[in-house]
């Protein structure tokens, strides 16, 4: 192994070793808390952009399994097609493996995708930083001595001033069709979407139809709509609010011109809730260091029903600019933020955490039966 940094906006230096692929990148510094769930972690679209810390110290020992596809195109355990994190930064890499699953080492899968990496940092200051500061730019490098303030090796643009969904999402359109009888046909708009959250809708009998980011949808046939989770600042998703607004607003005057007057369901996960949010008239704001782990208390409002959730996003709703016609339906139990909407009276509801929850706990799934209950 070759010495490697990891130098914050700040200046701040932590010494280490590359284990992954031998270059240098720069993106926004965040910590995740789970204690597994690397390989579906780095596969995550909503990671694009960021050098990703995790704070569970042993980091591949069970190595990484297929990265293939299977049915429908869909990868056969991973979350997309690559891994989209800039670095990858650990306390203590284990350089043996062992899993029924495992088919080579997280450093050989790192190399082969151009991933850098670093071993032997203290992430337990690193975090400490983090949380005490907020979330901030950084940089890999593999230069002996190199400048504290990023002389010679630019930082990236600012995370928030790139649109991080245009260069995640799919550029046309992909039909996925379901496991047995079709149901339903459901419009999914990708804005990074993880692989699981179509294979929940296609056990469930669902067609799914993936459309761009930009995509206007309303043009199609269809039952229901799906937002999906993304990286980045749901402000540089303009686009993609003003097709949903128009779905809304349209829904409202007239109904997929059904005679039973039945309105199609709309659900959203993760940056899905900030852009239903935004559609529906709420601001959106940046958190601090956001929410990244598997162990997310939340609490379905009006009830005593807590759950356990994974979440992966840096911004939240700001309740308090919800309109009179839509409340929040979800509040995390650590830090009182958002953690979904629905409206009042018409079948449409977010989620603000990953109710497929690859890798996580699994106790929202149920959110993708209610959705399909709505879809009728």
């Amino acid at each position: 192994m070759i010495e490697a940094k990891l130098i914050l906006s700040d200046g701040t230096v932590f010494q280490g070793w590359s284990f992954g692929y031998e270059s240098e990148t720069a993106g926004e510094v965040v910590f995740n808390t789970a204690m597994t769930g690397y390989p579906e972690s780095l596969t995550d679209p909503s990671y694009a952009g960021q050098i990703l810390v995790t704070t569970f110290p042993l980091i591949g020992n069970y190595g990484v399994p297929d990265t293939g596809v299977g049915e429908n195109g869909l990868p056969l355990f991973m979350e997309s097609e690559r891994i989209h994190a800039k670095a990858l930064v650990v306390a203590d890499y284990s350089e043996r493996y062992s899993h029924w699953n495992a088919k080579e080492s997280l450093a050989s899968w790192l190399k082969r995708e151009h991933i850098p990496a670093i071993t032997g940092i203290d992430t337990r200051r690193l975090t400490k930083v983090l949380r005490e500061h907020g979330v901030m730019m950084g940089r890999t490098s593999l230069t002996p001595d190199p400048s504290p303030n990023g002389e010679g090796s630019e930082y990236s643009q600012d995370y928030g001033s790139v649109n991080w969904v245009e260069k995640v999402s799919c550029k046309e359109v992909i039909t996925y069709h379901p496991e047995g009888e079709k149901k339903n046909r459901v419009v999914l708009v990708d804005c990074g979407v993880k692989a699981n959250i179509i294979r929940c809708l296609i056990r469930r009998g669902i067609e799914v139809v993936r459309v761009p980011w930009d995509y206007d949808f309303n043009q199609l046939e269809f039952d229901g709509l799906f937002l999906a989770n993304g990286p980045g600042d749901p402000e540089q998703c303009s686009k993609t609010v003003e097709h949903i607004r128009t779905f809304l607003e349209k829904e409202l005057v007239k109904p997929t011109g059904r005679t039973d007057g039945h309105i199609r369901p709309c659900m959203g996960i993760c940056l899905g809730n900030q852009l239903l949010a935004r559609a529906a008239g709420a601001k959106t704001y940046k958190l601090k260091y956001g929410h990244r782990s598997h162990n997310q208390p939340v609490q379905q409002v009006g009830t005593t029903k807590c759950f356990i959730t994974s979440q992966n996003h840096g911004y939240a709703v700001d309740d308090s600019t919800l309109p009179e016609d839509w409340e929040p339906l979800f509040v995390n139990m650590n830090d009182g933020s958002n953690e979904g909407i629905r409206h009042k009276t018409n079948p449409w509801m977010s989620a603000q955490f990953h109710p497929e929850a690859c890798s996580g706990p699994v106790d929202t799934e149920f959110l993708f039966d209610e959705f399909v209950k709505m879809l009728g």
